[in-house]
């Protein structure tokens, strides 16, 4: 036996040897990967403009937008799906802390015998069994600060997804704002038209003007009534899109607003440093990648010896009674050290597992953040680009409607042809219909800004997961 003990004892140590060479742990970290931020946005911060709203939802002074986000956050399944993963999250971060605590179980049984000959006999048992694994090397503790970390993750995919829902809804608003400016257009337009055809059939009636400007006329107000027809469809399909987002049936019954809000140039945007504290995409990404750190040390430690505790106590005999009597009390403590001697590789490849896992994700917090920048960037440079672009579109359209006017005049007169009315009319319309379609793209695009720079909002419960769950 002693012989036994002692090559058990030296198979453990060996064992222990080799995987203490074995085990090495690693620093992952997105340090040097990252190219040096700027200490202000090359596309320019409009430093002479607002500063940037604390509830950008609030800045649009849009009670109805407001009541739609609010809407979509109690019913966008999207969110839902959101919601729940961060419940599931949370939940694996209890599982993972409760392994810190030994387990208790408890037994009762119950066995008949009956030989061959004889009569039988009955046996009853009452037992209590502990069980609890030492955390020697910190590897409980370092996956159960992983899985908080992977909750925390969840908390801002959360958040995440509530900024890309709100922006949604109000691109989704303004887009059906649009398409409503684009069918009252459409409908000016026809009834343009018509009085264009009413004009020319009273001037061909006196024998001032020839039948081909009637028909020209004519074809004119057919294509503006195709021109209405499509833009009521698009219509139609915007306030579609905008009720599924909200989690209504899609009906299109929405009224949809009657302008877009105004616009102040933006100051005020903060760096592209502090963006990466701001955004939730970010923060969830950094969660991740330390949790990742967490669970390849956990791994590392698994190639090294561990220790665990079992202890059991139990009464039992042929009667019932026995269940209860101490004096039946049977217990045990055992104590465990275990070493990994030979696994095929498993661990070592587990290891290295976990350890592709943290790389790749110290190329995904990378990715992440360059796309945040780049977000950034772009709607910074694209509000600016716009807004002159409006204005220029403005001024196109005032000067296409007051030479629109004079056109008309002239022909009513006879000075003017029935083309250049037409042309003078088609060239208002679009002008006005390329302002509305700008008018709407800056909306879009501020709405773009606010969620490249992680803006704050307060409608529904953005601000704290938490406060959805109860937690």
């Amino acid at each position: 036996m002693a012989k036994r003990l002692l090559v058990i004892a030296t198979a453990l140590a060996t064992a222990s040897c080799s995987s203490l060479q074995a085990f090495e742990t690693r620093e992952f970290s997105a340090d040097g990967t990252l190219p040096p931020a700027p200490t202000a946005w090359s596309a320019g911060t409009g430093e002479a403009g607002a500063e940037l709203a604390r509830d950008w939802v609030a800045s649009m002074q849009d009670d109805r937008l407001t009541a739609l986000i609010d809407e979509a956050f109690a019913g966008n399944p999207t969110l839902n799906q959101s919601l729940a993963r961060y419940h599931g999250a949370l939940a694996a971060a209890r599982i993972s802390g409760a392994r810190y605590l030994p387990q208790l179980d408890g037994s009762a049984s119950y066995q008949r015998t009956e030989p061959n000959v004889g009569s039988g006999s009955n046996s009853y048992g009452l037992g209590l069994s502990a069980s609890w694994e030492t955390d020697l090397w910190g590897a409980l503790r370092d996956n159960a600060r992983a899985s908080g970390l992977n909750a925390e993750a969840a908390a801002e995919d959360l958040r995440a997804t509530q900024l890309s829902i709100a922006g949604l809804v109000a691109k989704g608003w303004f887009s059906l704002i649009e398409s409503r400016l684009q069918t009252e257009l459409a409908e000016r337009d026809v009834a343009t038209r018509q009085r264009s055809l009413d004009l020319t059939e009273r001037r061909f009636a006196r024998g001032l003007v020839r039948s081909s400007d009637v028909r020209t006329a004519r074809s004119a107000l057919a294509s503006s009534e195709a021109a209405l027809a499509s833009r009521q469809r698009a219509e139609s399909a915007s306030a579609r899109s905008l009720e599924t987002l909200l989690g209504r049936y899609p009906a299109a019954t929405l009224t949809p607003g009657t302008d877009f809000p105004s616009f102040d140039a933006l100051g005020g945007l903060g760096t592209p440093v502090d963006l990466l504290a701001r955004r939730p995409d970010v923060r969830a990404a950094e969660d991740r990648l330390d949790a990742a750190g967490l669970q390849s040390q956990a791994a590392a430690k698994a190639l090294i010896p561990s220790l665990s505790l079992r202890g059991s106590s139990g009464t039992g005999g042929l009667d019932v009674s026995d269940m209860f009597d101490l004096d039946t009390l049977v217990s045990s403590l055992t104590a465990s050290l275990v070493a990994p001697i030979f696994d095929g590789g498993s661990l070592l490849a587990q290891r290295d597992q976990v350890y592709a896992n943290a790389e790749g994700l110290v190329a995904s917090y990378v990715a992440t953040v360059l796309t945040a920048w780049q977000e950034a960037e772009n709607a910074i440079h694209a509000d600016v680009i716009l807004a002159r672009r409006v204005e220029s579109l403005r001024q196109a359209y005032e000067e296409a409607a007051a030479a629109e006017d004079l056109v008309v005049r002239e022909y009513a007169r006879g000075v003017s042809t029935i083309f250049e009315l037409l042309t003078a009319q088609s060239r208002r319309i679009s002008a006005e219909s390329q302002y509305i379609s700008a008018r709407r793209e800056r909306a879009t695009n501020r709405v773009d800004l606010y969620l490249a720079l992680a803006g704050d909002f307060s409608a529904a419960q953005s601000a704290d997961p938490a406060a959805q769950t109860g937690e």
